[in-house]
């Protein structure tokens, strides 16, 4: 399986390491989360900066883009709700006691992960708290949610996936905050994972080096992905294909029905940190122990076998 693809632009403005990237909808802009304490709003046609979002006091941890708003949170405790025109900062929502890990927007519900061992929904435009999920024994890293349409009626409101350093990931039930499932079998840290809601699967990367597969419903292991050298640090689901970047510096390409692994990636110097996938184009940013933040686009072909 070859090491395709080509590196069509570099980005390289912010003055740390890049921690995340997330793609808007239509693929025209890319939101980049750095070190250096701020966020970036890219054009993916020619690579130009279009806002600077800075606010945060500490280094920025993960972003996501929406079409009308941008959202970041930090190791500064807080999460951030950017406008995607001007830069300016909308609402910041204030509640975890560690460094906020991951975010998610879905449903006008926001969700986020913590090293406080919680994960929280707040409400997008009150900026208040509505539900805290505690079970973890340590650090929640990560985290994917399911809406009420995916699963069944016995789990109205939806479904929280978190994963985390605990080596489990856990499976709630949002209206109520109970544990609905706990996902045992990886051997170290969960650093990530992608829901396939309407198969009820999640796929969860982990600093074993593998991806496993889980009924979200039945908490039962379906599968186990080896081959990677390294932690798994980013997973992207596209097409019934599983997409995980690793410490190997490598990003490898599976059939998320069978785990059979179809290409490798292997352009990359550095750690993976962060992988987005859009009409085929891989965005990876490298890891946050780069001292400048490069962010690559790169033309990769079909995940075809």
């Amino acid at each position: 399986m070859g090491g395709g693809g080509s590196a069509l632009r570099v980005c390289a403005d912010h003055r740390g390491g890049i921690n995340w990237l997330s793609l808007s909808p239509d693929g025209q802009r890319l939101l980049t989360g750095s070190e250096d304490g701020t966020a970036r709003l890219w054009s993916t046609a020619d690579g130009t900066c279009c806002a600077l979002l800075q606010g945060h006091e500490s280094y920025v941890t993960f972003c996501q883009l929406e079409d009308e708003a941008a959202f970041t949170c930090s190791a500064d405790c807080t999460i951030r709700k950017w406008d995607v025109l001007t830069g300016q900062c909308l609402q910041v929502f204030r509640g975890h006691t560690s460094i906020v890990n991951r975010i998610l927007v879905a449903d006008n519900q926001l969700f986020s992960s913590s090293y406080d061992r919680t994960a929280r929904a707040w409400s997008v435009d009150r900026g208040q708290v509505a539900r805290e999920f505690r079970g973890h024994r340590n650090c929640v890293l990560t985290l994917a949610y399911a809406g009420a349409p995916c699963v069944e009626e016995a789990v109205a409101g939806g479904l929280l996936v978190t994963g985390s350093t605990d080596a489990t990931a856990k499976v709630w039930q949002v209206a109520s905050g109970c544990c609905h499932q706990t996902l045992r079998g990886h051997t170290g840290a969960v650093l990530c994972l992608v829901l396939d809601a309407p198969g009820r699967t999640a796929f969860t990367g982990s600093t074993d080096a593998t991806v496993r597969a889980w009924d979200i419903l039945s908490g039962q292991q379906l599968r186990v992905f080896r081959e990677h050298q390294g932690s798994v640090i980013c997973l992207e689901l596209v097409n019934r294909h599983v997409y995980s970047g690793s410490a190997d510096r490598t990003v490898k390409c599976w059939l998320a029905d069978t785990g059979e692994r179809v290409r490798t990636f292997t352009a990359h110097r550095h750690s993976v940190s962060a992988l987005k996938y859009h009409a085929g184009t891989s965005a990876a940013a490298a890891a946050r122990s780069q001292p400048h933040g490069k962010l690559s686009l790169r033309t990769v072909l079909p995940a075809q076998g």
